[in-house]
């Protein structure tokens, strides 16, 4: 049904509403993508835009996998999660301002302890065919991580993050302010 509607919107060259809960089938058939919460729009943008850049914890979350880590944005480029400070590439959050940073579990790099940015150990472990799914307890959280690399329960594991793959977000204020529209 997906590829009949993608070709009947392609071949007709019209516009179409379609309304659906299924993240994965959003993403697969959408050229733009409103997500709304409590009836307000929380972010409009292409499927890449909507999963890669979220603009709040509900899009993060709604849209996909996500570690959501209370973090607080040290300066430009530079945000502390986990006990310790990480290289980012988002500016304009302020200085030493509270934030939450997403990290999807696909970005998460596991590497030998001593090459990692801070340690953890695997805790859980589930194959999933296409990738393991893991849990890595780090600083007394635990991170979510998919990998084509298998680690088994109790591995010492080093964490490492690209700093584009680190996307810092306002931290809404109470739950009501995480329902605020957008502003056009």
């Amino acid at each position: 049904m997906q590829y009949e509607l993608i070709r009947l919107k392609n071949e007709l060259g019209i516009t179409f509403v379609y309304v659906t809960h299924d993240q994965e089938e959003a993403l697969t058939m959408s050229d733009t993508i409103v997500v709304m919460n409590q009836g307000y729009i929380q972010q409009i943008g292409t499927p890449e835009d909507i999963y890669n850049e979220p603009q709040n914890a509900f899009v993060a979350d709604f849209i996909g996998d996500s570690n959501i880590l209370p973090a607080t944005m040290v300066e430009d480029k530079a945000v502390k999660m986990l006990g310790t400070v990480w290289q980012c590439v988002d500016v304009g959050f302020g200085r030493n301002k509270p934030v939450d940073a997403v990290i999807r579990p696909e970005d998460i790099d596991l590497v030998k302890p001593e090459e990692g940015i801070i340690e953890g150990v695997v805790t859980h472990l589930i194959f999933k065919g296409v990738h393991y799914e893991m849990e890595v307890l780090a600083n007394n959280y635990e991170l979510l991580v998919h990998s084509t690399d298998m680690f088994p329960v109790g591995t010492e594991v080093g964490i490492r993050v690209d700093p584009f793959d680190i996307q810092i977000m306002k931290k809404p204020e109470s739950e009501d302010a995480e329902a605020v529209g957008i502003e056009e």
